[in-house]
């Protein structure tokens, strides 16, 4: 089914069924001047297909600049799509009132500095969320869900009354994820919630969501730019780069059977503890910097820094097509990669 969505450039392919998301053909274009008159685009996100199951966490990794980001905000509306579609549990919503759905849809942002408001307090911060959608009835059951949202995310009732430059990173991105619990939603965009994060409290926000997911019931999807953490919670992951996805797979899959050049590079630096494996484990090193999303290469765009690289890859794009069970890949030369 996937796949006919995405070979379908203009007609839209039948829902999945079971998904709770599930994006066809989305494009998220940033107009910007170039010179007095001209106008260029920022191809940030280009006709990406991809579905999110209930309960299930979609991995979604690449390089900075790579338009992950910029995808999870566009499904949730932050930004306005330039074309395709957002489906929400088989209702179409790329055009609607996007209000009813605010409180099943959430965001925990990447950065727990900024994205607090340092002016409130963080009972406030949490209670926000429940006064707009009016989820309290009374003060007292609007303090009763704020000390339950705290409690789940490992903070206690007398943080309520303090300000967020009280907290240190970990506690401050907890009580982002705690705002984002608020309105009991069905699904969150995790946008990089840890990278911000010590190593050392990595570990304990990743367990924390799988832990809440299992209580609450929740779907994700997952951003990072980094393999090692998001193969630890995905069900599946999907690679991205420069605008495009090239590679989309059950986890496990993924990372030992991957067959797309940049996906192989990816995971080829994923550090490994074993010191005698280390030594053995090769390295891939890409060519060339990332080029620029005002100005991407003809055809596939990875082939500027793709060492099996050849004329078709220059004149036409490779179809993002299924190549084995639920396993995704756009690559002209997959019979090469080794």
């Amino acid at each position: 089914m996937m796949g006919k969505s995405i070979n379908q450039k203009h007609k839209f392919a039948t829902l999945r069924e079971g998904a709770l998301v599930e994006i066809q053909n989305l494009k998220q274009y940033f107009p910007i001047q170039d010179g007095l008159f001209g106008k260029k685009y920022v191809k940030a996100v280009d006709d990406v297909s991809f579905y999110i199951d209930k309960g299930e966490t979609l991995g979604l990794v690449g390089e900075s600049g790579c338009g992950k980001t910029t995808a999870g905000r566009t499904i949730l509306r932050l930004y306005e799509p330039t074309g395709g579609r957002i489906i929400y549990n088989g209702t179409d919503i790329t055009y609607v009132d996007m209000m009813p759905y605010r409180r099943k849809m959430q965001i925990v942002f990447q950065d727990p500095y900024a994205s607090l408001n340092p002016r409130m307090t963080v009972g406030d911060i949490v209670g926000e969320p429940i006064d707009i959608h009016k989820l309290a009835a009374s003060n007292k059951e609007r303090s009763e869900k704020i000390i339950q949202m705290l409690d789940r995310v490992g903070l206690n009732s007398e943080h309520a009354n303090r300000y967020p430059h009280e907290f240190s990173g970990g506690q401050r991105q907890r009580i982002g994820i705690a705002r984002a619990l608020a309105v009991d939603p069905e699904f969150i965009v995790c946008d990089e919630p840890i990278s911000a994060l010590d190593v050392s409290i990595q570990a304990q926000i990743v367990n924390m969501f799988e832990k809440l997911q299992e209580e609450m019931g929740l779907t994700y999807l997952f951003i990072a730019h980094d393999l090692s953490v998001v193969k630890h919670i995905s069900n599946r992951i999907g690679v991205m780069y420069l605008g495009k996805l090239v590679e989309l797979a059950d986890s496990y899959e993924l990372v030992f059977h991957s067959v797309h050049p940049y996906t192989r590079s990816l995971i080829s630096a994923i550090p490994v503890p074993d010191p005698n494996t280390s030594r053995t484990q090769k390295r891939i090193i890409l060519e060339g910097d990332v080029p620029s999303p005002l100005n991407p290469p003809s055809g596939c765009r990875f082939r500027t820094r793709c060492p099996y690289a050849d004329k078709i890859c220059a004149e036409k794009e490779p179809e993002f097509r299924e190549i084995g069970n639920r396993h995704f890949a756009a690559c002209h030369h997959l019979d090469k990669v080794h």
